[in-house]
């Protein structure tokens, strides 16, 4: 503990926080949506293909965002970007708040909200520059620990919106924000040394890489499943088992904290045993788990399974940024913004199959049956490609000495 404090000490400490609580923050009103999802559905009668593509948009938004806003920080600094992007988030909230009355703005206030889910982009990057290469490490675990923000938007936002008004939520969610915001202004500090800004034209040259399109395919699949669950669980348990609104929150924030905790763990048991070898052995797990919750079982059977199953892809998600670096070293922070869209994506993709499924068979069951071909997919794919390439047992934080500045490469997403 004594090691852990002085390692905080040997950085800013107010940057730290002010980086953690924009993260945190920002999680929660990426989801906030989904979280509130059953009430909003029940006011506006939305049909199932209604409610997974409202759920779903703040994630196509974040897929959208997360690339630009990694430009602009490229170029303008995160505590800059970052203080802008906290701003334009009062406008959906306003909208929520006061408005919000049919399908097609909640369409538009979820979308606005993706910039919430491009907040990676600016806290880690300010975390980092606030510490030297030997404490970066730990910076960028304990800003990256705001993913929580999610879990806590799923559990709190139903009880408020019970109380008092889905409507409202949103307009209660202004005043953390208005505090968060006045915090980051005043005690966030960017390093004085900033990286020098890929050109554009390196992103097009990227994208001719296939090895790109696997990993946006895995981290798709992952993270997509992990925050695509995250923000529909709550529906699914209320339409599928008339889970009260409260209950279905506080089960599925229960799921949503096995993935945030487990995905470090991913990181630690792929350094020892290889990244493709451990994806590998979690997608044919999670294929598993997918077709058990796709013959709809009975509700605790169903709840451990979707906990078990949350807890494979959250450490998915850290398996692959363990994989990442060791193919893209030189490139890990163009690679690192392409592959979190695509996560953006996927998690896109996830809530609107299962509604769309629920629409057209009468049953969510065949859209987790249709996420498990993906999972199946993914695990077939590296079974063959282990046989082609190898496959490093472990990750080394590669600190370059160039003029007597000292630069690590990471990594996060």
């Amino acid at each position: 503990m004594t090691q852990i404090v002085k390692a905080i000490r040997s950085g800013h400490p107010p940057t730290l926080i002010s980086a953690f609580l924009y993260f945190d923050f920002s999680f929660m009103i990426w989801v906030i949506i989904g979280a509130l999802g059953i009430f909003i559905s029940k006011d506006l009668q939305l049909t199932a293909g209604q409610k997974g593509v409202a759920v779903a948009v703040p994630l196509l938004g974040a897929a959208v965002f997360r690339i630009l806003v990694g430009i602009l920080v490229d170029r303008f600094g995160p505590k800059r970007v970052g203080t802008i992007s906290l701003s334009i988030l009062i406008f959906p909230l306003l909208w929520g708040w006061l408005g919000g009355g049919s399908f097609s703005q909640i369409l538009l206030i979820g979308f606005l909200l993706g910039i919430a889910g491009a907040s990676f982009a600016v806290a880690l990057p300010l975390a980092s520059m606030a510490y030297p290469p030997e404490h970066q490490g730990l910076a960028m675990g304990v800003a990256g620990a705001g993913n929580s923000g999610s879990m806590i938007a799923i559990l709190v936002a139903p009880l408020l919106a019970e109380a008092y008004g889905w409507h409202a939520v949103f307009g209660l969610a202004i005043v953390p924000l208005l505090i968060i915001l006045l915090i980051f202004v005043l005690l966030a500090k960017e390093g004085a040394v900033f990286p020098f800004p890929k050109p554009l034209y390196a992103y097009q040259r990227l994208l001719h890489e296939k090895e790109l399109w696997w990993f946006n395919l895995y981290y798709g699949v992952t993270f997509g499943g992990f925050v695509g669950l995250a923000s529909f669980l709550g529906i699914f348990l209320h339409d599928q088992y008339q889970v009260a609104p409260i209950r279905a929150g506080t089960l599925s924030a229960a799921c949503v904290f096995s993935a945030s905790f487990f995905r470090p763990i991913g990181g630690f048991l792929a350094d020892r045993i290889g990244g493709m070898k451990l994806l590998a052995g979690l997608y044919l797990t999670a294929t598993v788990f997918f077709i058990s919750i796709a013959i709809l079982p009975p509700l605790p059977v169903a709840v451990v399974l979707f906990f078990l199953v949350m807890l494979i892809l959250g450490m998915g998600n850290g398996a692959v940024f363990q994989w990442i670096p060791q193919r893209f070293s030189d490139e890990i922070g163009l690679v690192t913004g392409m592959v979190g869209a695509a996560g953006g994506l996927g998690g896109f993709f996830l809530p609107t199959l299962l509604g769309q499924m629920k629409g057209l068979s009468g049953s969510y069951g065949m859209g987790f049956l249709f996420f498990s071909f993906m999972t199946l997919f993914c695990f077939v794919s590296l079974i063959v490609r282990m046989k082609r390439m190898p496959d490093s047992s472990f990750y080394r934080k590669k600190v370059e000495e160039t003029g007597g500045v000292r630069a690590e490469v990471l990594f996060g997403g």
